[in-house]
């Protein structure tokens, strides 16, 4: 019994070498090239994504169409309908697609998302919790708490906006005067009851969501610095957002924002979140998903790619080279 032990121990061994650690794979899926167009009639093995089948996705649909796509000969519509009951704050309707779990980031490795959203009519304007995409850790079986996506692009007021999701730090927590934050400060939305707080990294100018009295302090652990271009308006047709992901929970992290070969913001400082339990990956997942409502809301996406090469995605390779120095 020994020896047969002995033996199984010395084969899963050996499968392991082989294989290798879950961290060596996860730093050889961050050198990988992810793409899919969405032209066929399923998602592609290139792309490695999933449409996520759960109970939590069950007012959600995916159709792989051809009548409006930004190229090639198709594009994902993906749409939301009305299915939370009054009665459940807490319910939300979801048609998010996710990277496959093998494909994952480790958590602070930078990497560049692109990807392509164009809203259906009818748009809304109204001033309601809604997400287009959004970038979070993953969360263990012993993580306590509920944890934000350290980037989100947001919408609400028929307007789309960023944010950025860290920790809670009181001890740089600051007062913005006359409404406005002192030069090198970031408005913030405290939420001490989650360990965490919520920076407002990008606008638009004439932004006026619900949320905006929400974002009452200043924080420096987050910098950002605006690159002169406004964020496209959701009518505008398709917008191509090129993201560079580098989470960083105590200062070291670093965003990069684009949309339509635009520079739109970079963002520096304390992004993510550090605590117990948390896993040692990040994800994107995209898709419309918003509070309960009573209509169906759609998006079309089309373009995916992940890269570790700035070029691959923004193709751009002078502003590359700005923002690999």
């Amino acid at each position: 019994m020994a020896e047969h032990l002995r033996g199984m121990l010395i084969a899963a061994s050996m499968l392991i070498s082989c294989l290798g650690s879950p961290a060596a794979q996860a730093k050889d899926s961050a050198s990988r090239i992810l793409h899919d167009g969405f032209d066929s009639s399923g998602f592609t093995e290139e792309g490695g994504l999933y449409y996520r089948e759960n109970s939590e996705q069950a007012a959600g649909t995916a159709e792989f169409q051809t009548k409006v796509r930004r190229s090639g000969s198709g594009a994902l519509k993906l749409s939301v309908r009305s299915l939370c009951p009054a009665s459940d704050p807490g319910c939300s309707e979801r048609a998010e697609i996710w990277e496959r779990t093998p494909l994952r980031v480790p958590y602070e490795i930078p990497v560049w998302y692109g990807f392509a959203v164009k809203f259906a009519d009818p748009i809304p304007a109204d001033d309601h919790r809604y997400l287009i995409a959004q970038w979070k850790r993953e969360i263990g079986p012993k993580a306590q708490g509920d944890f934000s996506p350290y980037l989100a692009f947001r919408f609400s007021g028929g307007k789309i906006f960023v944010t950025v999701e860290t920790n809670y730090h009181p001890d740089l927590v600051s007062s913005p005067q006359n409404g406005v934050c002192p030069d090198g400060a970031t408005p913030v939305w405290l939420r001490p009851e989650t360990n965490q707080m919520r920076a407002l990294v990008v606008r638009p100018p004439d932004w006026k969501a619900a949320d905006a009295d929400r974002f009452t302090s200043c924080t420096e652990k987050i910098s950002v610095t605006e690159r002169g271009n406004a964020i496209p308006e959701p009518a505008s047709g398709w917008i191509y957002f090129a993201v560079l992901s580098k989470p960083g929970p105590k200062g070291t992290g670093h965003l990069e924002v684009f949309a339509n070969g635009k520079w739109i913001v970079s963002v520096k400082g304390a992004i993510g979140h550090s605590d117990g339990g948390l896993g040692n990956n990040q994800y994107f997942k995209f898709g419309p998903y918003r509070d309960g409502a009573p209509d169906v809301w759609s998006l079309y996406y089309d373009d995916f790619i992940r890269s570790p090469n700035c070029e691959d995605v923004l193709k751009q390779a002078e502003y590359c080279r700005i923002v690999n120095r």
